[in-house]
Formats: structure tokens, C-alpha cells, sequence
């Protein structure tokens, strides 16, 4: 049986900020989405119809929003930069850096390891460049790089392969054992 090297990382709180962050960028995104089309639902409580979501939109939701998820979601703190056009909408700190000091967070200073959520971001800009027709999600990935990736199990691996882990690739840490020798370790 191989070691679980990433099980402690990958603790209850991790995966709490994961669901977080990601519901939180969802969300965002599609307000932001019902706000350029005007597509908002009648009746809603915000109009987009009054005017473009600015600063003060996403502030007051933001602190609603992490008002009520920190505290149910067992986390400690969150920062959350909103962009627009290239520029910052609204930078915001949520909770605590340090509980044990109440160190409060502090969108310019503290720092949260991205994890998995960056592969929103990801597929979100692999999907704009689909949209485009820049990118092939069927098309041997060589084509978009300046390296060769050799193909996996007689096959070219492909954007789609990359984006949905099934291009062969198995996650593996090298490390030198007492002896000189190399050792890896997957999980």
C-alpha cells in the first residue's frame, strides 16, 4: 500500500476554504455574468438594470456572504480580489490570519495557498480560448507547445486529457533515500 503523503493536507478545514472559495467565485461570477447581459431575475432584490455592479455591490455581498460562511464553514479567514478590465473592482480580508493572536487578515499581506481552486481559473481560461477557437480540446497538445509530450498509451494527449487528469501523468515526489539512491512516492 502506497503512503498517502497528501491526506494531511488535505484536512477538513482545507476543504471547507476549497467549497468556500469555489461556491464564492461561482456565485460572483454569475452575478456578474446576469449583469452584462441584464438577464437578472425579476423580482430579485438587486436591480441590475439601475446600474453595473461596482465596488459597493460586491462589498455588501461579500460581507454577507463571509459573514455567514466563515463562521459556518469552521474557517479562519479569506481574501477576495474582484477584477474587472484588468482592474481591482474591490481587495477584501475576511476573518483572522492568526486565531490564536486575532491577527485580522489583511488583503495586501496575508497569503492563503491556492490549492485546488486555481484550477477553476484554469478551465475557466482554457474554455475562453475554446470559445475563441485558439484551443482544441481534441487536438494533440504539442500543437500549443514548445516541448513534446509524448503520447500515452499509443494515443496524442490532448488539452481535454490535461484538464481531466487522464494524461498519463502520475503525481510523484522524488527524494533520495540514506543510501544514495532514489526513491518515489505517489499518491
Amino acid at each position: 500500500m502506497k503512503p498517502n503523503i497528501r491526506a494531511p493536507l488535505m484536512g477538513t478545514a482545507i476543504k471547507r476554504i476549497m467549497a468556500i472559495i469555489g461556491i464564492a467565485m461561482a456565485l460572483l461570477t454569475t452575478a456578474a455574468v446576469q449583469a452584462q447581459s441584464g438577464s437578472g431575475h425579476p423580482g430579485s432584490r438587486i436591480s441590475t438594470s439601475q446600474h453595473p455592479i461596482d465596488a459597493g455591490d460586491v462589498d455588501t455581498w461579500l460581507d454577507g456572504f463571509f459573514g455567514f460562511a466563515l463562521p459556518r464553514g469552521d474557517v479562519a479567514g479569506a481574501v477576495v480580489v474582484v477584477v474587472k478590465d484588468g482592474k481591482i473592482v474591490t481587495q477584501r480580508g475576511f476573518g483572522y490570519a492568526d486565531t490564536k493572536a486575532r491577527k485580522a487578515v489583511d488583503p495586501d499581506r496575508t497569503l492563503f495557498r491556492v490549492g485546488s481552486v486555481s484550477k477553476l481559473f484554469t478551465w475557466t481560461a482554457v474554455m475562453q480560448l475554446v470559445e475563441q477557437g485558439k484551443i482544441d480540446l481534441d487536438a494533440d497538445i504539442n500543437r500549443y507547445l514548445d516541448f513534446r509530450i509524448p503520447a500515452f498509451q499509443g494515443k496524442p494527449v490532448t488539452m481535454r486529457n490535461l484538464m481531466t487528469h487522464t494524461g498519463g501523468f502520475e503525481e510523484s515526489l522524488r527524494y533520495p533515500n540514506t543510501h544514495g539512491q532514489s526513491r518515489w512516492a505517489s499518491w
